[in-house]
């Protein structure tokens, strides 16, 4: 069933997800192209991660990461605990297609996963990027490797390949959807990296949750992305007075309903564009709690 939730003050305080994940779990992290991507990089630059300012916790300083012509996945163990199989998350930051908003929108959500006992797997995709999908196909690329290389390593990292979903923030949003539409999209089989794309192993997502996605409104996105029959459960999040995004979620959420596929979102009355999991206490950031609620809804997690 498709249900739209209107937040307008809700105080709930979201639980402190920063300091749930546990040290003793080891972070890997591993390329998602060993013998090179399938595209030249649009970038000669070296990569290059600018600490910033977050604009709304005084003292919080935020990595943003430009250049990436060599893309990885990192991953975040839920805490382990016997022979239990764990939910897995792939994570896309947003960032316009330019950067990444790797602490906002990457780590921080990862250590949010953790707390609720599923694997965060972390993706650090090529950008810059002039253009997106369907112009361009090398980020929808790298976020099928993610998944299919997430599936691969299911048994190693306890993760069970039947609950392997996805979150992005933003243009990350945006290439979530593109995932969620276009999985099976073969483009990358003729490049130069086809022998590293194991084509049995589906990546499409089991789940899909989207902070402000971006982009969904306007052309050619709107139509090349439109949802269908096979496009996964879904979870937005948005706040009215995003001036970027908040046309482009509603126009998606209201062709998810229109197309009979299962979706929950919440619009909040404040938060502004790129939100993420700051600050604490403010309405926007009761969506952590919401999404729990949620996957357990859909039998995620427990």
């Amino acid at each position: 069933m498709t249900r739209l939730r209107i937040s307008a003050a809700l105080v709930l305080l979201t639980a402190s997800f920063a300091c749930a994940f546990v040290a003793s779990a080891q972070k890997l992290t591993l390329p998602l192209w060993p013998t090179g991507a399938p595209e030249a990089s649009q970038t000669t630059g070296a990569e290059l991660n600018t600490p910033k300012k977050s604009p709304k916790e005084p003292g919080v300083t935020l990595s943003s990461i430009t250049n990436v012509s060599t893309p990885t996945i990192t991953v975040f163990p839920a805490p382990q605990s016997g022979a239990e199989l764990h939910a897995a998350a792939v994570v896309f930051p947003g960032g316009g297609y330019q950067q990444l908003a790797y602490t906002l929108e990457g780590e921080e959500p990862c250590a949010w996963f953790n707390s609720i006992g599923i694997t965060c797997v972390l993706a650090k995709y090529r950008v810059p990027w002039n253009g997106r999908y369907p112009e361009m196909f090398g980020a929808l690329e790298d976020a099928q490797q993610a998944v299919r290389l997430t599936r691969a390593h299911a048994a190693e990292w306890h993760i069970d390949p039947r609950r392997v979903g996805i979150m992005g923030f933003s243009a990350g949003g945006h290439l979530s959807v593109a995932l969620s539409q276009h999985h099976d999209d073969a483009h990358v089989l003729s490049t130069p990296a086809a022998s590293e794309v194991d084509a049995s192993i589906s990546a499409r997502p089991d789940f899909v949750i989207l902070g402000y996605p971006a982009y969904l409104n306007v052309e050619p996105s709107k139509s090349a992305l439109a949802p269908n029959a096979k496009t996964p459960p879904t979870f937005i999040i948005q706040a009215e007075n995003d001036k970027i995004a908040v046309d482009s979620a509603i126009t998606y959420y209201i062709e998810m309903k229109d197309a009979g596929v299962p979706a929950e979102m919440h619009l909040f009355d404040s938060g502004g564009h790129g939100f993420g999991m700051h600050p604490q206490g403010a309405p926007e950031l009761t969506w952590s709690a919401l999404a729990a609620t949620w996957l357990r809804e859909i039998k995620m997690i427990p």
